[in-house]
């Protein structure tokens, strides 16, 4: 049985995606641990499952004064010293900058809640279903993406799925279809991350 890999998750809020990854670690699905998530948000509820799946669940707060590239070194050394193989932003609402990035070349990996080159950045499940109302979109999607650098939802692709949008949708219905697929792709991605990266070491 080869090692499981070293996964460290990056969250700001409820963690649902990270529940996914927890699930699928736990049955065997993936080939993976979870060792650490981090949250710079004291009140994400994604802290709770991590505690409630009998993992380091960190709070880590900017300083005050201190800035994008302070903090971001700061939480790459302390990310460092978990050894991760990946580092899985799951719902994390920050730009990482190069002081991060740089440490973990082609080892960060994003969930965004829209195809490439629609809706980055915040909002994104919202802008969709507006401009569906207006008549400029038919579907929406999710994708899982690495992320080199400072780029916002832009660097390369490793998987997306198409979500269509229901004329009888609510934000709230789209919004749960999102969800939903989101948890499959990025458990599916990773478990293709994680057999490619087995197959490297060979």
């Amino acid at each position: 049985m080869n090692t499981p890999s070293r996964l460290v998750v990056l969250i700001s809020g409820n963690g649902s995606n990270l529940q996914a990854i927890l699930d699928a670690c736990k049955c065997g699905e993936l080939n993976a641990q979870v060792v650490s998530v981090v949250s710079n948000k004291a009140d994400a509820y994604g802290l709770t499952r991590a505690k409630n799946a009998g993992v380091e669940a960190i709070h880590f707060p900017k300083l005050e004064n201190e800035s994008r590239n302070e903090y971001d070194a700061r939480l790459a050394d302390y990310v460092s010293t978990c050894l991760p193989d990946y580092v899985i932003l799951a719902g994390w609402m920050r730009i990482l900058t190069s002081s991060f990035l740089s440490h973990f070349p082609n080892r960060v990996v994003n969930l965004h809640p829209a195809l490439p080159d629609t809706f980055p950045g915040t909002h994104a499940i919202e802008r969709a279903f507006e401009a569906y109302q207006r008549g400029e979109i038919e579907h929406t999607g999710v994708m899982v993406h690495l992320v080199p650098d400072e780029g916002v939802d832009n660097g390369p692709v490793l998987a997306t799925e198409v979500v269509a949008i229901h004329k009888e949708d609510t934000l709230e219905t789209l919004e749960t279809r999102v969800h939903q697929t989101e948890h499959v792709l990025l458990v599916n991605t990773l478990k293709k991350i994680l057999e490619e990266k087995v197959t490297r070491s060979y």
